[in-house]
């Protein structure tokens, strides 16, 4: 993004050296800094007295006051922020992401990546800002296929959708699993200048570790044993459209290094190639995973993290807009309705009664999965009875839970074990495991391997 007029920046860090990179990088760039506070109070003066219109802050200061704490004071007056820090533990990334910043960069940093994140995050500022007069902000669901419900936090998701679509934002879906994060990106790639382009639908878990390049950026002739054609990777696939990268969280760290070069150079390099190649395309990527946490695990890259995330969208578990439960049974039943060939004219009260007071841990995807049995099992004119899972019983396993509360993770495992169990160890085709728990056997894999479970579910 260019600049009409110098943008007035206030450095708050109390390291000298870093203080003064900083400003001779920002100055270079044609921003004006108006002063460097190595105090909270200091910079209290500086914003009163300069009215900054970005600030650059650390979050270890002087004194007893953090950079956090006046994140929160420039929430409130509307000044726009970011966090340059060498601090990325899991417990201070969770406070950072509270104030809500604009972007988030660690110590040691390169020039180019500063005025990387500054770009993206004036960007987002634009975005939620200064929108454009002809955008129309929807949050009606019939403006969206098969997105069904009227809670307020689906509308809220759907004005995010509105606001963004007609961008080339990279957008980051979080949620958990079975909240319809693929029908979220399908949805934004729908209302985009996009839409007549295709959009690439890339399942992180599901790639091979040895061909994750390979099929991500294609590959020569001859370029490995097996190379026998020139493949075209998802990316050139995808050129002109949208790429969804979903469970883009089980990306190796190596992976995310080359994915991190793609999205700053925009191009590409077949695997045994020579040359580079263009790619004009926009990236949806989504996780079922607390990415701050596992940036502060080291298993995902903060640069990429803050790349994915210019405009998050998180996705509500279906526990907690309960209100969408019989609008999305009813969408549900009138498809199974003609897929089964029947004509059930709806629920009884105690189905209805059922389904309100169902918590929903596997979320929309669950409700859909019950549907369909339900359909497939009533016998009158409507469905009388919701076959809800019993509680799966609890697993002879040492676990972290306090009080009593397992984590989603412990749950998950217990889940997955009681299926293998309930199919005697198998796990795909027919009466396996991943047929009864309704997902792909590469995804099933993937999970086992992240929690631990062996084959032999021993």
């Amino acid at each position: 993004m260019k600049m009409d007029t110098k943008e007035k920046i206030l450095i708050v860090e109390d390291e000298f050296i870093v203080a003064n990179d900083l400003k001779i990088i920002l100055k270079k760039a044609g921003y004006e800094v108006v002063g460097i506070a190595p105090s909270v109070p200091q910079a209290r003066e500086l914003i009163k007295s300069k009215k900054p219109d970005w600030v650059l802050l650390d979050i270890i200061l002087k004194g007893d006051e953090t950079g956090i704490d006046l994140a929160w004071e420039l929430t409130e007056v509307k000044i726009p922020f970011l966090f340059i820090s060498a601090n990325t533990n899991e417990s201070t990334l969770e406070a950072v992401k509270k104030t809500q910043p604009y972007g988030f960069m660690v110590k040691p940093f390169r020039e180019k990546d500063l005025l990387v994140m500054l770009d993206i995050a004036r960007y987002r500022y634009s975005l939620v800002n200064d929108l454009p007069q002809q955008t129309v902000v929807s949050n009606d669901a019939q403006a969206f296929d098969g997105i069904i419900g009227q809670s307020n936090a689906l509308k809220e998701i759907l004005k995010k959708i509105s606001i963004v679509a007609p961008t080339d934002t990279s957008v980051l879906i979080l949620g958990e699993s079975g909240t319809g994060k693929e029908k979220i990106a399908h949805a934004i790639h729908d209302h985009s200048f996009r839409k007549d382009k295709p959009i690439v639908v890339v399942n992180c878990a599901a790639l091979p570790i040895s061909l994750i390049e390979s099929e991500l950026f294609g590959h020569e002739k001859g370029s490995f044993t097996g190379a026998n054609v020139r493949r075209i990777g998802k990316f050139e696939q995808a050129n002109g459209g949208t790429i969804f990268l979903d469970e883009i969280g089980e990306l190796p760290l190596d992976a995310q290094v080359k994915l991190l070069r793609v999205l700053q150079e925009k191009e590409i390099e077949r695997v045994g190639g020579d040359t580079t190649v263009k790619v004009d395309v926009r990236i949806v990527a989504a996780t079922n995973r607390n990415l701050e946490h596992e940036v502060a695990e080291g298993r995902f890259r903060l640069d990429l993290y803050y790349r994915l995330n210019v405009f998050p969208i998180e996705l509500p578990p279906l526990r907690d807009r309960i209100e969408d439960v019989i609008s999305l049974a009813d969408y549900f039943l009138k498809k199974f309705n003609i897929k089964a060939r029947k004509q059930l004219t709806g629920f009884s009260n105690s189905a209805l009664q059922e389904l309100r007071q169902y918590n929903w841990p596997g979320n929309i995807r669950e409700l859909e999965h019950l549907i369909e049995r339900s359909t497939l099992l009533a016998t009158g004119t409507e469905i009388t009875h919701i076959d809800l899972p019993a509680a799966i019983p609890t697993a002879q396993t040492n676990t972290s839970s306090v009080g009593g509360v397992k984590s989603l993770e412990e749950m998950e495992r217990e889940h997955i074990l009681h299926a293998l169990n309930t199919c005697g160890g198998k796990v795909f085709g027919p009466g396996g495991a991943a047929e009864l728990l309704k997902i792909p056997a590469t995804s099933l894999y993937s999970k086992m391997k992240k929690l631990g479970i062996k084959q032999g579910h021993s």
